[in-house]
């Protein structure tokens, strides 16, 4: 992927078509009001993709009870 394009607020408005082109190529593109980033343009991924776990294949556990209900020592800690 090429490295990102930065560009202020109004030429992402004046170019939105041009820097989407950009975005379809694989170019991401940060938008920036007053030199910071405020957004990130990013190509949506297509349908049927999936993201990809690269280095933490096999590092990622999910406990078997990991969406059971809280309990009510749990839900006081949250204020509920």
């Amino acid at each position: 992927m090429k490295a990102p394009k930065q560009v202020n607020v109004h030429e992402a408005k004046t170019q939105l078509s041009r820097l989407l082109a950009d975005v379809e190529r694989g170019r991401e593109v940060i938008v920036a009001r007053d030199g910071v980033p405020i957004a990130k343009l990013v190509p949506f991924p297509a349908p049927g993709r999936r993201l990809r776990v690269g280095n933490w294949k096999g590092k990622i556990r999910i406990a078997p009870d990991f969406d059971a209900p809280m309990t009510g020592a749990e839900l006081k800690e949250w204020g509920f």
